[in-house]
């Protein structure tokens, strides 16, 4: 069973029908006893990484999410999801993250159209699990104004060039980051999903 994360932040039923599709059992919940008991924990999400942790923390859902990420379970943060994996987000005001990877979100330089919006072709840097039947050139769908400053270059998997490389997987150990939406990506976006779910 894999719990997506509800914390009142986006595209959740779209998640749960993606990963349906590619065989996979999951609920969306903030039950925390829920998010406890499932094998795997997915945060989606669309919108500010200020209202995201806002959120996470009225429900008491940070202290949840780092403990069981500390059991070792597969994790997948996507989109805003994986933002918030970050030390520190910088839209509305500077605000503290999950702190689970080191490094600031911040916004995608002047110059370029904001939001990034669109398919864009990745550029696979390591291998990764979660790539598995994925190439570099394949083309995933994007949209978001703020990207991740890892302070580690080594947890980049794959990047995108949009004016600036923008690091587009990332993973520590059993925690995966993903800026591009892979419910919104077709066929590959389905096969990161399966992979996820292949974890398990």
């Amino acid at each position: 069973m894999i719990a997506i994360v509800n914390y009142g932040m986006g595209n959740l039923r779209s998640v749960q029908k993606a990963f349906e599709t590619v065989g996979y059992e999951a609920i969306v919940t903030y039950e925390k006893e829920q998010i406890k008991s499932a094998n795997a924990i997915v945060i989606p999400g669309v919108g500010a990484f200020y209202d995201a942790m806002n959120n996470l923390k009225n429900l008491g859902l940070d202290d949840v999410i780092a403990e069981e990420i500390k059991t070792g379970k597969p994790f997948l943060g996507i989109c805003l999801g994986m933002q918030v994996l970050f030390s520190y987000g910088y839209e509305v005001e500077k605000s503290e993250g999950l702190n689970i990877i080191s490094g600031d979100i911040v916004k995608i330089p002047e110059g370029n159209k904001i939001p990034h919006m669109g398919w864009n072709s990745l550029d696979i840097k390591r291998e990764s699990s979660i790539l598995k039947g994925v190439e570099s050139g394949d083309y995933f769908y994007f949209v978001h104004s703020y990207y991740a400053r890892p302070q580690r270059p080594e947890v980049v998997v794959a990047t995108t060039e949009y004016g600036i490389e923008v690091p587009a997987v990332v993973q520590k150990d059993n925690i995966i980051g993903i800026q591009f939406h892979p419910e919104k990506s077709s066929n590959t976006g389905l096969k990161i999903l399966k992979n996820f779910g292949e974890l398990i």
